[in-house]
């Protein structure tokens, strides 16, 4: 593979920003967005590639193989950048697919399978408050209706942004539409720097729950109320976030993991008592029972808390998704590429959720981890070497070439 190319287009991608380096910001349908899209597609039309796109915006880039009635092997992951991001994120999996495909065509393989590198459309939730947008719409998990509701923070919903006016039934595709999904990604996480290992075979995927809280109670002037007397929403709100933590850490499982990563207070002002509050809670596991019971757990003790304080509650439910097994004949593919290549190797699960936990769904599907400096991600420090890099393409390469051979 040509690591040089690699590592000079993942750099240019990164300048694709509303915010300045090494900040990266490039929310979906936003002008940075569409000059990255245009600007892939010409790399990918350059190189010889079938390109498409669908009508949530998923673009399509294919090398077909000698037999295109099989099921395609397939490829990728995102681009879309949350705000004051990294330039890694989602990128490694799509341009180091897009070089994984041109480093196999140059070196002779003539796929029999289809290879086809997907970049989709909303893997993070900045526009419309929901991941994976993209590939939930292909996998079936979220509606054409559910997704003509949606509304950025702005009151925009999808249709007046999303360049094509398709229907988004169109979407969908049915069960064994390919015959494997691999997703090339950097681990978000410590462990793969901190212990040397090279690559990181994903055998679990975790899941997430999210919800929303709004809390009602009653404001007042903060000299003028007695604490007795109050019914402050905000105090509701901290105590729930405290039973979130707390759920947590007494799970029965490791891999339990909560967030309140949302708090809004009204009316906002030093000498007013909050009468409103909204939370947003981020909750998941790679065990869905233990997962779904911590969360029953949180619903009725912030039910209990507001009760006492004497503030209303609205539970608004988001998101709850299963969590995905990878493929264990995949797994094993992807070691024995891994070990073929002479590269250290170790099984692993994935905390972050991913457009894989949605392909899943539709086909066999495995991840392969490249370790980030320090497990740094969703900020401008985050950092994958070009050494690392290479190596998880390479085994990416492997991998799609065995898989397309038949």
């Amino acid at each position: 593979m040509n690591s040089s190319r690699l590592t000079a287009e993942i750099n240019h991608l990164a300048h694709f920003s509303s915010h300045p380096a090494p900040a990266v910001t490039r929310v979906l349908f936003s002008p940075e967005d569409f000059a990255a899209r245009t600007w892939l597609i010409d790399l990918a039309t350059d190189a010889g590639f079938f390109i498409r796109s669908d009508a949530v915006g998923n673009l399509f880039i294919t090398w077909l193989g000698s037999d295109p009635s099989l099921p395609a092997v397939a490829t990728g992951s995102h681009i879309d950048a949350i705000p004051n991001a990294g330039k890694y994120d989602g990128v490694v999996g799509v341009l180091g697919a897009l070089e994984a495909m041109r480093s196999l065509r140059e070196s002779g393989h003539q796929p029999v399978r289809s290879i086809e590198l997907i970049m989709f459309t909303a893997e993070e939730p900045t526009r419309f408050g929901i991941g994976c947008l993209g590939s939930r719409l292909l996998a079936g998990t979220t509606s054409p209706d559910q997704a003509h509701a949606l509304r950025d923070p702005n009151g925009r919903s999808l249709d007046d942004l999303r360049p094509s006016s398709d229907p988004l039934s169109s979407v969908l595709l049915q069960p064994g539409h390919y015959s494997a999904f691999l997703e090339l990604h950097i681990e978000q996480g410590p462990h793969l720097d901190a212990s040397g290992i090279d690559i990181g075979i994903v055998e679990k995927i975790a899941a997430p729950a999210a919800f929303r809280l709004t809390l009602t109670g009653t404001g007042g002037h903060a000299g003028a109320v007695l604490m007795p007397d109050r019914h402050d929403a905000f105090l509701a709100a901290a105590e729930i976030a405290l039973a979130v933590e707390s759920s947590a850490l007494n799970s029965s499982s490791p891999d339990t993991v909560g967030t309140v990563g949302k708090v809004e207070v009204r009316p906002g002002a030093i000498n007013s008592i909050p009468n409103h509050a909204l939370i947003e809670i981020d909750f998941r596991d790679t065990d869905l029972t233990t997962r779904d019971q911590a969360i029953a757990l949180i619903q009725s003790t912030a039910e209990a808390i507001c009760q006492r304080r004497g503030v209303s509650l609205l539970w608004q439910h988001i998101n709850a998704d299963p969590p995905a097994t990878c493929a264990p004949h995949l797994v094993t593919l992807i070691e024995s590429a891994t070990t073929t290549l002479g590269y250290s190797q170790q099984r692993m699960i994935s905390r972050a959720y991913h457009d894989s936990l949605f392909m899943a769904r539709i086909c066999p599907t495995c991840m392969i981890f490249i370790p980030c400096d320090k497990g740094y991600s969703h900020r401008p420090d985050e950092y994958s070497s070009p050494e690392a890099i290479a190596k998880g393409t390479l085994v990416l390469a492997e991998s799609l070439r065995q898989l397309s051979a038949a």
